[in-house]
């Protein structure tokens, strides 16, 4: 699915993107895919290119319109603010257009200690309650994932002792789902979270568990009607250095006397050449050495675990949604979709668990449909 240059924004010059006046030629539905960036401003770029070049590399079927925005409750410096008022959209005017998807980012978790700060609570259920009526699928990363975890299921995040951090284990728990079709059954995700919500807890609130990890619990799961809400806790559309850049951050801010210890290493995610780098650097601080980090010697031991399953999950994601989704961009679906079993899951099935829905048949889909819809 190529991604359309719908705007001057910075990030369409770093990946592959469609120009716009080549994509008005092409004789097929669109897919229109919200992004709302909360990330603090520091990540508001990098976040951008990392969500477009994901959407933009896992599928070379239909075109994806991205529609960047925020919500207001982020404090933002001068150039973010500068950049959104240049690049981003208004929300009231996509509401009004219609999303046939979207995607949600995390944010700073330390800006509000309380996820039902009332300050960041109010735009964010006000979004997500629009979107439950009127977008096939929303995408829910890790902060967002639990902030509707909280408000639609009562089921809050604990503040975990240890930052979850690093590059850890998945296994698919459902290989049933069409949402993991394709994936390895095994897979990699890095997390970077001090908020946890357990398996008990999503199985609690009646969600459809899919990825799981030993070390980290669930990573990938579903609302109960199998689509309309998708939620992760780790972060698969990182780059090979995002654990890297966050981890130079909290060095230097040890070095700078910000924070009283030197920072944990992520876990599983430097090779035995990138421990000994970083533990020669430590040395060197801890002696009082004034030593620069050595961001590009450890870059060049890394490797990416995840990208491949990222780029099947997100493939599918869309796919799915373009199979369902209305040829009327307001309209969450066409015509004969059940929306509280959209996938048609549950049809035919009793349990007390299932949703009842009316499509026939196994839950197996074809490739998403190309041509004009």
């Amino acid at each position: 699915m190529p991604i359309v240059a719908t705007s001057g924004l910075p990030a369409f010059n770093r990946i592959s993107a469609l120009p716009s006046d080549r994509a008005e030629h092409q004789k097929i539905r669109e897919l229109h895919v919200g992004i709302c960036n909360l990330m603090p401003d520091g990540a508001l770029e990098a976040t951008e290119r990392q969500l477009l070049r994901l959407l933009g590399q896992s599928n070379t079927i239909a075109q994806i319109h991205p529609h960047m925005f925020t919500l207001p409750m982020i404090e933002r410096g001068e150039n973010a603010r500068k950049h959104i008022e240049s690049y981003y959209e208004d929300l009231a005017t996509l509401q009004t257009q219609g999303l046939d998807a979207l995607i949600v980012t995390g944010t700073n978790p330390l800006a509000y200690p309380d996820i039902r700060d009332k300050i960041f609570w109010k735009p964010m259920i006000d979004m997500v309650n629009w979107a439950k009526e009127n977008v096939t699928s929303t995408l829910y990363s890790c902060m967002a994932s639990h902030l509707v975890l909280t408000h639609n299921h009562g089921q809050v995040p604990t503040t975990t002792t240890e930052k979850t951090w690093g590059v850890f284990p998945h296994r698919i728990v459902d290989p049933s789902h069409p949402l993991v079709n394709g994936m390895n059954t095994r897979f990699d995700v890095p997390h970077s979270r001090l908020r946890d919500v357990s398996t008990a807890q999503f199985k609690g609130a009646g969600l459809r568990v899919l990825a799981s990890g030993a070390e980290v619990g669930v990573h990938l799961a579903t609302s109960h009607d199998g689509f309309r809400s998708v939620f992760m806790q780790g972060h698969p559309e990182y780059d090979t250095n995002s654990l890297l850049k966050e981890f130079k951050r909290e060095a230097t801010r040890f070095v700078q006397g910000e924070r009283e210890d030197f920072p944990p290493v992520p876990k599983n995610y430097f090779n035995e050449e990138g421990l000994a780098i970083i533990e020669a650097y430590k040395s060197s601080i801890l002696n009082g050495s004034a030593v620069d980090f050595p961001e590009e010697d450890l870059e060049t031991t890394l490797d990416n675990t995840w990208g491949d399953s990222a780029r099947a999950l997100v493939s599918t994601w869309m796919g799915l949604v373009y199979q369902i989704t209305d040829h009327d961009r307001s309209k969450p679906f066409m015509d004969g979709i059940n929306p509280d079993d959209p996938l048609g899951l549950y049809a035919g099935k009793n349990s007390d668990t299932a949703v009842t829905g009316h499509r026939e048949g196994p839950a197996v889909f074809t490739p998403a449909r190309a041509g004009p819809r």
